[in-house]
């Protein structure tokens, strides 16, 4: 009768990788998405300037991030509650009158390739590759 072995020290180490990536790539994936949160409330803040007609405008525009059990969120814009923040929307797209002026929108376009960058970095980090 023939023997058969199978080799399962890979697996193993695999295993013992992901386990690791499961217990730290939450706080990892935390602190990326609060850098790019910032850097794209501080582009949006560059874009739309300050002008005679909204010199407090662009202080509205803030960030907040959450740690979930599988990641990370992190909500954008102008805070209504903060002067001048309830023009976000008339702002970034327009009105009848009044001629878009977007500057959310192109900011998280030039975010998303350093974002996706930085979020492919910490994966392979946390699992050792």
């Amino acid at each position: 009768m023939d023997e058969l072995r199978i080799d399962t020290t890979e697996v193993g180490k695999l295993a013992a990788q992901i386990d690791h990536a499961v217990e730290v790539l939450p706080r990892e994936i935390r602190a990326v998405v609060q850098r790019g949160a910032f850097n794209i409330k501080r582009d949006a803040q560059k874009r739309i300037g300050r002008g005679p007609y909204l010199p407090a405008y662009a202080r509205s525009i803030s960030y907040d991030s959450r740690e979930t059990p599988t990641g990370a969120w992190a909500e954008i814009g102008p805070d209504k509650d903060r002067p001048q923040g309830p023009l976000g929307n008339i702002l970034e797209y327009g009105s009848p009158g009044r001629a878009p002026i977007p500057h959310l929108a192109p900011a998280l376009a030039a975010e998303a390739p350093r974002f996706e960058k930085a979020l492919e970095d910490v994966v392979l980090k946390a699992l050792g590759l």
